[in-house]
Parts: C-alpha cells; structure tokens; sequence
C-alpha cells in the first residue's frame, strides 16, 4: 500500500512516501481504507519531534474510510461500515489504516467520509472546550483565536448555539469574513503593532472589563494577550501551541489579573471511556447530520503531497480543515 512515513524528526521534507505491505488486524483491531485522513498539528509536533514517537512510523490521528478486515474479538462492527476516528490509530496517512476497534465511531448516514474524518478531532475539541472545560452560558462574551482556523470556526459555531457572543482573531480579510459568517466578531491581529498592548484595549472596548473565558489554540504569540483580556475569575482554556509552547511562568500573574483560571486541556482527557467518546462523537456527528454544525474542508491534499499540506498547516495558509485524500 500507499503510505506517508517519517524515519528521523524533522521539518515537513520528513515526510517521504513510502510502499509498506499491507496491514493485518490484531485483536479488537479494524483494518480500513481509508477515505480521507485528517491533518492536525500534533502531527507536525511528532513529525519534528516535540511531541515523543516510534521512528519510523506512518503519521496521522484521525480519517474515516471503509471497514476492509476485522481482527479477532471484534463485536458490532462488520466488513463494509463505514467509521470515523480521532485516536487510536498511529498510521492514517494511508491508504490502509489499522484502528482500535474500541476507538472507532459509526459514520451517520447522510455525512460523507470525508466530512466525518474533517471533523472528528477538532469537533469534539470544540465540543469538548464549550462543554466541559469552561461550559459557555447564554449571555457571556468569549474570544477565540485563529477563528477562521478548523477549531475556531467550530467553537465559535457551539458557543453561538449556547448564546455567546463570539470575539474572535484572525490574519486576513478572507479569514474575517469566514469567521463572522461563522457568528464572530473579527479582530484583524495583523493590523496590530503589539499583540500584547493593543489587543486588550480592543476587546475590552467591545466587552467592558474583559471576556469570560479566551480559548486559545495558538499558544506562545497569543498567551499574555490572552490573560490580558479576561474579566476578573475568567478563565484560559491554552489548547494547543500553533505559535509555539508557552514557556514558565509566575502563577502570581493568575492572581494579579483577577484569580484567573488557566487550564491546558487535551482531547484524550476528555475521550477517555467508550461511553464519553461515543456521546461525544454523537453529539457532533449528529449535529453535522442535522444540519446545525457546518464544517469547512479548507484544503485537500493528495497523500503524495503531505509534506505540502503541512507546510501549509504550519504557515497559517490554511483555513477550516486540512485533509489528505489517499
């Protein structure tokens, strides 16, 4: 088969494709091929080695396809379903992916392959942000950053669906205009000449004494910005670190800004029990199937071209979902 394979870290000219013999399924394991495959930036952290992995491997989280093998012990899943997954499987950029039985979900009818693979991880992060680690109450005001990217345009959707009024940051007259189709106000962070002094007095010109909660994906750009924002007891929900990581610092300033909350929250914490990733899941696949919850595929890439898919990733070039079609 096809495959994208990384032997040593490195930058997105790691990525090499590669003829690997087909998979076999282990017990409680899924054989699929795969539909479409998503692009994430954690696959970018274990392609250039911040984020510890087996050298080589095939890289990739999450995709959808169609069930080809079952391994032994498989129950509730047969030959010809068609499943989504946001874990369990080291190995979707494939054009055979082999997959935790326990951590695949069936694909609703009516939602495409590639829409489930484009919204599988960064779904239920939004979801899981919105609901669980700051739940968003009607009548709050949030700010989201990179608010054209695939978790953004999601989150602000959730948190307008809870009554939010949605802030959001982004770099470009197209991604302010995908962001407020999406329900936000855009902020154009990149007419800013200090991130850090002027977008404060920007959001808190919009929402007198500060926003309740700032979900930020970007990390080391945006985070002093981010405190800098809240009301007094708001909270930051630092989800990911597209900038790069946050380097230490002085709790003291939580309290100095009002006993803020700050919180580093990941997907698989939130994912961890079948029962969680099944209603989870459900809850925005459903919502995807019903209409209420529009996904946007930014870009698709030929599996050949991973390595351009994630220089676009990593250079912000991108908006929505980024996928790779085998």
């Amino acid at each position: 088969m096809r495959a994208i394979q990384v032997s040593a870290p490195g930058g997105p000219e790691a990525l090499v494709p590669a003829d690997l013999p087909e998979p076999v399924p282990g017990p409680g394991e899924l054989v699929v091929r795969v539909t479409a495959a998503g692009v994430n930036f954690i696959d970018t952290y274990r392609r250039a080695g911040v984020y510890p992995a087996p050298m080589p491997h095939v890289p990739g989280d999450e995709g959808a396809g169609t069930v080809v093998a079952l391994g032994e012990g498989v129950a509730g899943t047969t030959v010809g379903d068609h499943v989504a997954w946001a874990d369990g499987s080291h190995g979707s950029y494939a054009e055979l992916a082999v997959v935790r039985a326990d951590r695949a979900v069936p694909v609703p009818d009516g939602v495409p392959d590639e829409i489930a693979a484009a919204v599988m991880l960064q779904g239920m992060t939004a979801h899981y942000l919105v609901e669980s680690t700051f739940p968003v109450r009607e009548g709050q005001t949030v700010l989201v950053h990179a608010g054209a990217g695939g978790v953004g345009l999601l989150l602000t959707q959730l948190a307008r669906a809870r009554g939010a009024r949605v802030l959001s940051t982004v770099s470009t007259p197209e991604k302010a205009r995908l962001s407020a189709a999406a329900g936000a106000e855009p902020i154009r962070y990149d007419q800013l000449e200090d991130l850090t002094a002027e977008l404060p007095r920007i959001v808190r010109d919009l929402a007198p004494g500060g926003v309740d909660t700032v979900y930020d994906g970007v990390g080391r750009a945006t985070f002093d910005a981010s405190l800098a924002c809240l009301r007094p007891r708001g909270g930051l929900a630092l989800f990911g670190g597209s900038s790069g990581q946050v380097p230490p610092f002085d709790p003291q300033r939580l309290n100095s800004g009002g006993s803020l909350f700050l919180t580093r929250p990941t997907l698989g914490h939130h994912v961890a029990t079948r029962a969680e990733l099944e209603q989870r899941a459900g809850a925005v696949l459903g919502a995807v199937a019903d209409g209420t919850l529009d996904v946007r595929i930014g870009a698709r890439f030929a599996l050949a071209d991973a390595a351009d898919a994630h220089r676009a990733l990593e250079g912000r070039a991108t908006t929505g979902k980024v996928l790779l079609v085998p």
